[in-house]
């Protein structure tokens, strides 16, 4: 990657920058590094809700296959009460200790756990200690995913020149989006590529395997960068907590409901949109998965493209505007674009499209206006442990919960879950302060 000419100051100037507050060299290298190792790690991640179908068929079972399904999702779900935990622990370990460390320990920790799920046994060769296994990886990786949100978006925002904050800290769901994007790709090519037979014998775990491997390359590129000047400004001045999470909870109350306010409607509407539609999609329209992965992987394409633009923007405009906008659009096109979907490519793919358009208010957005709510003693920690306890609540459960409404004949109420979640979080962004022209410390 050609990170001046990626990552150049002059490609997506919000405005504010002056010849002080440009990337350096320093700061190009800090937000390559944390966006790559974030990307090969989030594959891991995706691609088991990539293959929910069949891994259902794999580790649960014989029998109803909405039965198998939903257990595979409640396991997903499972993965998600981690979060919090892996959030507190890890988070107060990267604040403590710094970003540097924390993003090892995370990285090491999904690729292990993805290595797990491609060697297990299925149910048929070892009975019920096959979806105990599934379940113990993918605790594992909750706890890192816990971890990972709040040390990955402190680093790459305090990474970031004054003025550039948000078009950094877009780099965080650039990741995130990069790795369910080749995840995506894994999958289009393995259902495209394989037999149905080759693909549950060993072409689901091949993908797996590929994951855990690029998690070592995530592994070493986070183990070669230096700390943030930040973590470092707080640890000289003696700022460090014994307990970064008591004092989020006492020093930042107010903070810490906004960040948990502001994940609600991005995290459910990233789920079902960047997630789950293509199997959702698959479930109520009887669309080919294959066709639904090609759709989602177009879209993603896009969507990682248009995300540094859309942080760019927001240190033009501002966090709130930006946010507004993406709730807004959800609340009021959530019914439309769900009632349009159909059993082919044209009817999927707008409604991808529009979703994951609107859901670049948020994603932009996320890292760098959670990351301005906290000093940098606390900063990790408040990032991450209440964003992981409204990504349990609203984000892990929302697979579960389309499914669920689906097999209980309620699909058609879908839109009222998504819109009420954009509703409340709409709130939150019009009545919480701008940071966008604040110091950062």
């Amino acid at each position: 990657m050609n990170i001046k000419s990626d990552l150049s100051p002059g490609s997506l100037d919000p405005g504010r920058a002056t010849a002080g507050e440009k990337l350096d060299a320093k700061q190009r290298k800090a937000i390559v590094a944390g966006t790559i190792g974030n990307t090969v790690e989030w594959v891991d991640w995706a691609l088991y809700s990539i293959f929910a179908k069949i891994i259902a068929d794999e580790f649960f079972p014989k029998g109803s296959g909405a039965v198998a399904l939903l257990s595979t999702l409640a396991v997903f779900a499972v993965g998600f009460v981690m979060r919090p935990v892996g959030a507190a622990v890890l988070g107060a370990y990267a604040d403590r200790y710094g970003r540097k460390k924390g993003m090892t320990l995370t990285v090491a920790l999904m690729a292990g756990a993805g290595f797990v799920i491609a060697i297990t046994p299925s149910y048929e060769q070892i009975g019920v200690l096959s979806p105990l296994l599934l379940l113990v990886a993918r605790l594992a990786q909750g706890f890192s995913a816990g971890g990972e949100f709040g040390s990955s978006s402190a680093f790459l925002v305090e990474s970031a020149a004054r003025g550039r904050r948000a078009f950094a800290g877009s780099w965080q769901q650039v990741s995130v989006a990069g790795g369910v994007l080749i995840a995506s790709l894994l999958g289009t090519l393995t259902t495209s590529a394989l037999s149905d037979e080759a693909l549950h014998s060993w072409g689901w775990r091949a993908a797996f395997v590929f994951g855990g491997l690029l998690g070592l390359v995530g592994l070493w590129l986070r183990v070669s960068v230096e700390d943030t000047e930040s973590f470092t400004r707080s640890q000289d001045s003696g700022r460090t907590r014994t307990n970064p999470v008591k004092a989020m909870f006492v020093e930042h109350p107010a903070a810490t409901l906004r960040v948990a306010g502001i994940t609600i409607a991005g995290t459910l509407t990233y789920y079902i949109w960047v997630n789950y539609l293509p199997t959702y999609a698959n479930l109520t329209t009887g669309i080919p998965l294959k066709t639904a992965l090609l759709s989602q992987t177009l879209c993603l394409i896009v969507f990682v493209v248009a995300l540094p633009f859309a942080g760019a923007l927001s240190d033009r405009v501002g966090r709130k505007p930006t946010m507004a906008a993406f709730a807004g659009g959800f609340v009021v096109l959530a019914w439309p674009l769900l009632h349009l979907l159909g059993d082919s490519f044209w009817t999927l793919f707008p409604v991808q499209l529009v979703g994951m358009l609107l859901i670049l208010g948020y994603s932009s957005n996320c890292a760098v206006i959670m990351a301005e709510q906290f000093p940098a003693e606390v900063r990790a920690t408040g990032i991450a442990l209440p964003y992981a306890l409204a990504v349990a609540v609203f984000g892990g459960t929302a697979p579960y919960i389309t499914t669920w409404m689906h097999e209980s004949g309620h699909s058609g109420l879908l839109w009222i879950y998504v819109s009420v979640a954009s509703l409340i979080s709409l709130v939150v962004y019009l009545t919480m302060p701008e940071t966008k022209d604040k110091d950062f410390t």
